[in-house]
């Protein structure tokens, strides 16, 4: 299985694809089921280089907001679909980890995505989004996992709220 990601090139917008997934890499990813942390390390590996690479504005300078634009697109697409680039659920507290680990090999200390997602709702992170020209939709699906992962209780109430609203 793969997970196809849409050729973007710096200061292009990012592209969806027809399942309506928001992607960065033009490397597929091939997972097979039930794989082993190091394995999948290994196969997001690719995917991590390309992000560093597409964050780096000088030699070896990383934009940390754009850096942080990407892999909250990452792992928001990850979320949605894990089964898109060959994961089960189960997997994710794994490539979480990887996630993680990536992100302080490259950008500097962090303890969660709590601090990616926080930055995707501030107003330096709505910069961010507008400098990258981020579709509308784009954004909103990184300001969903924020709102999920920010206020997950507030998020629940307003989900249970808009179904309600929909019943009537």
């Amino acid at each position: 299985m793969y997970w196809p990601y849409a050729n973007h090139l710096k200061g292009e917008e990012l592209k969806s694809t027809d399942q309506g997934l928001l992607v960065l890499c033009p490397h597929p990813i091939y997972i097979s089921h039930m794989q082993t942390p190091a394995a999948i390390a290994e196969s997001f590996d690719p995917v991590f280089k390309d992000i560093r690479e597409r964050s780096t504005i000088a030699e070896r300078f990383i934009d940390r907001n754009l850096y942080r634009v990407y892999i909250s697109t990452l792992w928001s697409n990850v979320v949605m679909s894990p089964e898109e680039v060959g994961l089960e659920e189960e997997d994710l507290p794994d490539l979480h980890d990887i996630v993680l680990q990536e992100i302080n090999d490259a950008i500097g200390r962090t303890e969660s995505l709590h601090d990616v997602y926080q930055f995707i709702s501030s107003k330096e992170g709505e910069t961010a989004m507008q400098e990258a020209r981020l579709t509308q939709a784009h954004k909103d699906l990184l300001q969903y996992f924020a709102s999920m992962i920010l206020d997950p209780d507030g998020h629940k109430r307003y989900m249970d709220f808009i179904r309600s609203e929909k019943k009537l």
